[in-house]
């Protein structure tokens, strides 16, 4: 056979040589490269680091691919193609380009957030809400390659782009408000004022976070009822997280009738002091005669729980009030309760 003959604008030496290179480029990529990333794959295993099983993720699912089409692209060059055929090869050299830049990208993004995720132990909710936003982000990755993608192959998009803008101003005022309540769930995701099983209180609401949810947030009241608040609702208002307490501050006041005698007041502080230092969980901070009252002589008595958990302060609340009252009874002393004292002044009736 004449190799100088032509078939289709190539001779057949032009078609034995894009073969040729065809066939030694693909055993070139599967036994160098292929064995390489063999070995490379080997020693990531051998190792505690994520970012070398990142690599050799990348040269599995895009570098062999885009070797092993970089052969065919470069053998199909070799040969004198009709412009429309070169004009699809170049098109496709794009699309393939464009796809693999993608995901490369996406799969630096999934590496980022999975590396933050492991560092920080988040909670469940964090997570699902990272899943949330890698979903977004790969759809914003993709929504830009395809821009950038049909801008290359002379395709004008500034109108669409233009178009989209106006829409997307339209749609973001029309939903203004459940924009507002998504972002203020990302702020309460990753600013975590709360989470999931925290007693809080909201104004004059309280109770136990049961749902953080994209718009809402569900609350379970002392009384047993579902409060629903908007995420909106929560950000904008002072919220009090009585997990975030480490310790609580106990204020409380007795009151003493006027006959006790002075001895006996003085030796209420102490009496309370050893109270409260008796109970196991408790730090006592003062105990003071406050003020004359109405009816009462009023001591005033300040010490700390050091625990949040609002059953153990009234357990312990519970049982000072008991040992007080016992500790008085002992000693005379008697609580106030309101009481009113009528003075009668006789009259002279003499005429």
């Amino acid at each position: 056979m004449d190799l100088k003959m032509v078939f289709f604008g190539n001779s057949v030496l032009d078609y034995i040589i894009a073969l040729s290179t065809l066939a030694l480029s693909l055993a070139f990529v599967k036994l160098v490269i292929s064995f390489f990333v063999l070995r490379l794959k080997k020693m990531a295993e051998k190792t505690a680091m994520k970012f070398d099983d990142l690599l050799v993720s990348i040269l599995e699912k895009i570098g062999l691919p885009a070797l092993y089409i970089s052969c065919f692209y470069v053998s199909a060059k070799i040969l004198n193609l009709p412009p429309t055929a070169d004009a699809l090869i170049n098109a496709l050299e794009m699309i393939i380009i464009t796809f693999f830049a993608a995901r490369l990208i996406i799969m630096f993004v999934n590496w980022g957030i999975d590396t933050y995720l492991a560092k920080s132990q988040q909670d469940p909710i964090v997570i699902r809400s990272f899943g949330g936003i890698l979903w977004a982000a790969k759809a914003l990755i993709w929504i830009l390659a395809a821009t950038i993608l049909l801008d290359n192959l002379g395709y004008k998009v500034s109108t669409l782009i233009a178009g989209l803008g106006i829409g997307g101003i339209a749609v973001a005022i029309a939903a203004q408000a459940l924009l507002k309540d998504f972002f203020s769930y990302f702020s309460i995701v990753f600013d975590r004022p709360f989470k999931i099983g925290d007693f809080i209180i909201i104004g004059d609401f309280m109770g136990t976070v049961e749902h953080i949810g994209i718009k809402t947030t569900r609350i379970r009241s002392l009384g047993g009822e579902g409060v629903i608040f908007s995420n909106a609702d929560l950000t904008d208002s002072r919220v009090r997280n009585y997990r975030l307490m480490e310790k609580r501050r106990v204020l409380f006041r007795i009151g003493v009738t006027y006959r006790t005698p002075h001895s006996k007041l003085k030796e209420i502080p102490g009496i309370i002091e050893n109270i409260i230092k008796s109970v196991p969980d408790t730090a006592f901070d003062r105990a003071h005669f406050f003020s004359y009252g109405d009816f009462s002589l009023i001591f005033e008595i300040v010490y700390f729980v050091l625990s949040p958990d609002y059953n153990k302060y009234m357990d312990i609340q519970q049982e000072i009030n008991f040992a007080v009252k016992e500790e008085f009874e002992k000693r005379g002393i008697e609580f106030a309760h309101p009481t009113q004292t009528l003075y009668i002044q006789e009259r002279d009736n003499k005429k």
